[in-house]
């Protein structure tokens, strides 16, 4: 796949990944959430907790989970922390991070609580 290609074919499964979201009842609070450490693709909020959401697409599962890298994951969990500010709660707040894969055929499955130190 060519740059723009990859691109356009993550954004799209952000938008499917928000929709999926929001079928089971999560709030989309943010998409591509910056910070100054990174990005989080979406962050949803499921009754009061705030759900990190890495999106990887890839033609498997396995592909598209073995793209996450350690040093991926730390910037995920520091940009979540440095989002936590904003919570009434800070830190205290329920959080979770979550990955969802999308395949070429455009199944999902989110894998909760994947990324933790």
């Amino acid at each position: 796949m060519t740059g723009k290609t990859s691109y356009l074919a993550g954004l799209s499964a952000e938008e499917a990944v928000e929709r999926h979201c929001k079928r089971r009842g999560k709030t989309i609070l943010h998409r591509r959430w910056r910070g100054s450490v990174g990005e989080i693709d979406i962050i949803a909020r499921e009754q009061d907790q705030v759900i990190f959401i890495e999106v990887k697409k890839s033609k498997s599962f396995y592909d598209a989970i073995s793209h996450l890298s350690v040093a991926q994951q730390q910037r995920i969990y520091a940009t979540g922390s440095e989002y936590l500010a904003n919570e009434e709660l800070g830190q205290n707040t329920p959080v979770r991070f979550d990955v969802a894969l999308v395949d070429s055929m455009g199944q999902i499955k989110v894998i909760e609580n994947a990324i933790g130190f």
